[in-house]
């Protein structure tokens, strides 16, 4: 979900826009302060020599403008790789009986996007400073053709499963294209907005997982449930006009390269597996429920729904309300600190799991819509206050080893925001994989016991292994307790 990309000069510290909108993002790098700026801008169209965002007076007189075009157009084109990337959630509805497919069958068709979209995060965000931004964005949007023309195509009655878990599979294309916008985007933006264009970003990002169940609803509720392929078909068109609009609007900036040996080194300390775990939890819950929501319920509460359009009608108020709450957990960490909010939001998620786990045994279709949405709402608030945390405790590190002598100050905070930016990828790459594991407990919770009761109670347990986990490391008094984590 972020970068290790960063331009010439100092890089950017993540603690101070690992807020509310955005935390994924902070730290993807920045650009040359103005006294070691390039001269004057050139004449090269859509490239950018001379970028500073944090010189006041280029940020008002040349600096804004630029950088809200690419923003909008950033937004736009990430929203369709998050819908394509969640088509699957949308398409499972669609396949009734004369598909052949089972429950189990479904869910390993909403498992397999999730895995190459977890997969793709990392080299998506170096390609941003391997192929520039707008470069990248052209291409990322237009590979997002490769599934949705051959889903346009194939999907019907008589189409083998195979097919259909390579189609699934293709799918995943659009789960890259969040970690490279934002990357991007950050390199636009002086520290004190980043929180806001990168908030913006990831909102506008993550409302496609509701807004493509929409589109699903719109095509049952018009063309009926017959008609699968027109929901990757509404989506042709945008795809075009996305790559269009970066290739017309946006711009690459001169400079920006990879940290080398970043990533590596991140991965040696032990709080980037931590972090990843805490993020599997919470990012992790937030799309694998995304993927699956409407074929538990349409599973679990057959007999209430007469046709897949009734189920449709709720499926994508949670996505949306889980999208649109993200701002909340960074700011509850800015007050609260990071670990504090993170252990409150694993707890109450363990008990909504647990009002699910209820409702599902009791039939209550009522109570189980409200845990649902509930575990939507905290896994966007967990998405916040998780990511608060990562540049905390790297500056919690580099406090101790300036204290130590082991370090200059200067040397020390270079580290962090360095170690802090390359964790961040890593966590969000690791976390992205929870959507598979949500996914795969369904289908196996299915298989054995024909109900998701075991994939509730896997997912309680996990939750309370996040929190014991939370506490133990960052909140639990010990001589080796981070401060302000």
């Amino acid at each position: 979900m972020t970068s290790t990309a960063a331009a010439t000069g100092p890089t950017a510290d993540p603690g101070t826009d690992s807020t509310a909108s955005a935390p994924a993002a902070a730290g993807l790098g920045t650009l040359p302060p103005p006294e070691t700026a390039a001269a004057p801008v050139t004449a090269r169209r859509h490239q950018l020599d001379d970028w500073r965002p944090e010189d006041p007076e280029f940020w008002r007189t040349t600096g804004a403008p630029i950088a809200r075009r690419n923003l909008i157009v950033s937004i736009a084109s990430e929203h369709i790789g998050f819908s394509v990337w969640s088509l699957w959630s949308v398409l499972v509805l669609f396949l009734g009986p004369e598909y052949g497919i089972d429950p189990a069958g479904k869910f390993l068709l909403t498992a397999v996007p999730a895995a190459l979209g977890a997969t793709l995060r990392l080299p998506y965000t170096l390609a941003v400073a391997r192929f520039g931004g707008r470069n990248w964005t052209i291409v990322s949007a237009l590979l997002l053709l490769v599934p949705a023309v051959p889903m346009t195509i194939l999907i019907e009655p008589g189409v083998s499963y195979g097919t259909l878990m390579l189609l699934a599979c293709l799918a995943g294309v659009g789960g890259g294209n969040f970690a490279s916008s934002m990357a991007n985007i950050n390199l636009f933006y002086p520290q004190r907005l980043k929180g806001w264009a990168l908030g913006l970003n990831a909102g506008g990002g993550n409302i496609g997982v509701a807004a493509v169940q929409l589109v699903g609803l719109a095509v049952l509720a018009t063309a009926g449930a017959a008609y699968p392929r027109l929901v990757p078909a509404v989506y042709l068109p945008l795809i075009v006009l996305a790559a269009l609009a970066s290739a017309r609007y946006m711009d690459n900036i001169t400079g920006v390269r990879n940290e080398r040996g970043a990533i590596r080194e991140a991965a040696r300390d032990p709080h980037a597996w931590v972090m990843s775990v805490l993020y599997i939890g919470t990012f992790g819950s937030f799309i694998g429920f995304g993927f699956a929501f409407g074929q538990v319920l349409l599973v679990q509460f057959g007999d209430r729904f007469g046709t897949p359009l009734d189920a449709a009608y709720l499926t994508f108020l949670g996505p949306l309300v889980g999208s649109l709450i993200r701002p909340v957990g960074g700011h509850l960490a800015d007050r609260y600190g990071g670990a504090r909010v993170t252990l409150a939001t694993f707890a109450a998620m363990a008990g909504g799991a647990g009002l699910v786990y209820h409702a599902s045994r009791e039939r209550s279709l009522t109570l189980y819509l409200i845990g649902f949405i509930g575990l939507f709402v905290l896994s966007g608030v967990g998405n916040g206050s998780t990511y608060k945390m990562i540049p905390a405790i790297f500056r919690a590190k580099a406090a101790r080893a300036v204290a130590a002598g082991e370090l200059d100050p200067d040397a020390a905070q270079r580290r962090a925001w360095r170690l802090s930016g390359a964790l961040i990828g890593i966590a969000g790459a690791v976390g992205a994989f929870g959507g598979v594991l949500v996914n795969i407990a369904f289908r196996q919770s299915f298989l054995a016991y024909q109900s998701a009761d075991a994939a509730y109670l896997a997912f309680i347990a996990w939750y309370a292994l996040c929190l014991v986990v939370t506490w133990a490391v960052y909140l639990r008094p010990s001589p080796g307790r981070l401060a302000g984590v």
